[in-house]
């Protein structure tokens, strides 16, 4: 499929792909399976409804799979873009897949904080970023013990990086997807901006102590 040179019929074509796009990264992993086990994770734990938290509500097994079916998500439609329509609507269409994800019509405008599905999205897109995104929360998480900031810092180093790439300071990664990586990476830092304002409570207190 190709959506051709730009035209009414391709700009309809493009702007269904990506409200399709949309609709399925709002489908939320967590809420369904806590559904299906008769629970809620938006009203228990940090009420968010992640992988995180479903680990917290449902237990490590189910967050393992809540956790995968997010990456599954974000990672399927970008492939089939990538494969069937061109790398340009696949940047575009995984942008909407993780707005869906943050911003669900079936929770409400409510949803996660975007990091599973920003992941499978960087496999399908630029697969060792999505690797050099896995060592950097790695290494957050060990020293911060804190998943929310290790969270954090991976977008960071995803706003980092691709403002380094959409300047041409990054070669090995194209200007688009430079882009695409300051955006994505900057709307997932703003997700988490409730976890760093706890930890930096949480600092206060213990150094008033």
């Amino acid at each position: 499929m190709s959506l051709g040179e730009p035209s009414l019929a391709g700009i309809a074509r493009l702007l269904a792909i990506l409200a399709g796009c949309f609709f399925v990264g709002a489908v939320n992993p967590a809420a369904l399976v806590a559904r299906a086990l008769g629970k809620d994770v938006r009203g228990s734990g940090s009420k968010n409804p992640g992988a995180t938290n479903a680990g917290r509500v449902l237990g490590v097994r189910w967050g393992v799979v809540v956790l995968l079916l997010d990456v599954a998500k974000g990672f399927l439609p970008t492939v089939l873009l990538v494969r069937h329509v061109g790398p340009w609507v696949a940047l575009a269409g995984s942008l909407f897949v993780v707005l869906g994800h943050m911003f669900s019509p079936y929770l409400r405008g409510r949803g996660g904080k975007g990091v599973a599905t920003t992941l499978g999205a960087l496999l399908a897109l630029e697969p060792w970023v999505a690797l050099g995104a896995l060592v950097v929360f790695g290494i957050a998480y060990a020293v911060l013990r804190y998943v929310g900031l290790a969270s954090a810092a991976v977008a960071l180093g995803l706003v980092l990086t691709g403002v380094l790439a959409a300047f041409g300071a990054v070669t090995s990664i194209p200007r688009a997807m430079g882009w695409w990586l300051a955006i994505v990476g900057a709307i997932v830092l703003v997700r988490h901006r409730d976890n760093l304002r706890a930890w930096r409570r949480a600092r206060s207190i213990a150094n008033a102590g």
